[in-house]
């Protein structure tokens, strides 16, 4: 029984002094190979960003160099374990295929990433509408885009799905128009009305003259007379136009007496003798 320990106790020597080092250097080469994968990543995207390189392929190029070090890293790890790498390889590319088939909804955002980054239809900080949501792009990551909506919550959007549809990026120009439809009443002034929307376009100073603020009447509507209001302002100034102007159309026209009607129905009877 003795002879027995004896015989495990060297067998657990021999073991650990063939495999004790490696494990502590493939740990060492893990712990402080990710450590300068970080640091590395970390330094390339300061430089990227003092190069003036735009903050969306940036932040896309930070993740792919830091998996690509990261997977390096453990690579060298495996190697220093005694594990053959090129089987390895061989048996990652055979898993990455197979999980390739069960997760093409997810590589399909990753190439609809690819094609974000290289047409640039917007970047981070860009204001867009995009699969039904409208709102701040905050994050572009492989496999979504974070869209931030002026209630600030925070709306995940897969790639393949902005992709795949319509993109207005209100950011992309420095101007926007403001467009706005009012209604009056068939038995209100129709030429104080158009006046009162002029002043009211050119008393706002965020409004820009050129081009020159277009009101006319768009409509001759069931119950009402219809004017259309288009004014471009700076694309900053867009929503604070937007809503005051709605505000001071209303105010002004009560002030003045013009109706805004709502839809009604006359109905007529006919008395029978």
């Amino acid at each position: 029984m003795d002879i027995d320990i004896v015989k495990y106790k060297e067998l657990a020597l021999m073991y650990a002094s063939e495999y004790g080092l490696k494990i502590i250097a493939a740990l060492i080469i893990f712990v402080v190979g990710k450590w300068a994968a970080t640091k590395l990543t970390a330094l390339i995207k300061t430089m990227m960003t003092k190069a003036a390189i735009d903050k969306t392929l940036v932040e896309f190029s930070e993740s792919i160099i830091y998996f690509t070090l990261l997977l390096m890293v453990i690579i060298a790890a495996l190697n220093q374990l005694g594990v053959n790498t090129t089987s390895f390889v061989a048996v990652f590319g055979a898993a990455t295929l197979a999980i390739g088939l069960a997760l093409q909804g997810s590589f399909s955002n990753i190439g609809a990433a690819v094609l974000i980054i290289l047409f640039r239809p917007f970047k981070v900080g860009d204001v867009i509408e995009a699969a039904g949501i409208t709102g701040e792009v905050t994050d572009i990551n492989l496999f979504s885009t974070i869209i931030t909506p002026i209630d600030k919550r925070m709306v995940i959007v897969p790639n393949s799905s902005i992709i795949g549809g319509n993109i207005t990026n209100f950011s992309n120009r420095d101007t926007r128009r403001v467009d706005h439809v009012f209604g009056i009443g068939y038995d209100d002034d129709l030429k104080l009305a158009k006046e009162t929307l002029t002043e009211i376009v050119n008393a706002d100073k965020r409004i820009l003259q050129d081009p020159a603020p277009f009101v006319a009447v768009t409509e001759l509507a069931d119950s009402s007379v219809n004017f259309v209001v288009r004014a471009w302002t700076s694309t900053d100034d867009y929503w604070d136009v937007y809503f005051d102007m709605l505000e001071t159309v209303k105010l002004t026209f009560d002030a003045k007496g013009i109706s805004i009607p709502y839809p009604q129905m006359d109905v007529h009877t006919d008395k029978e003798n």
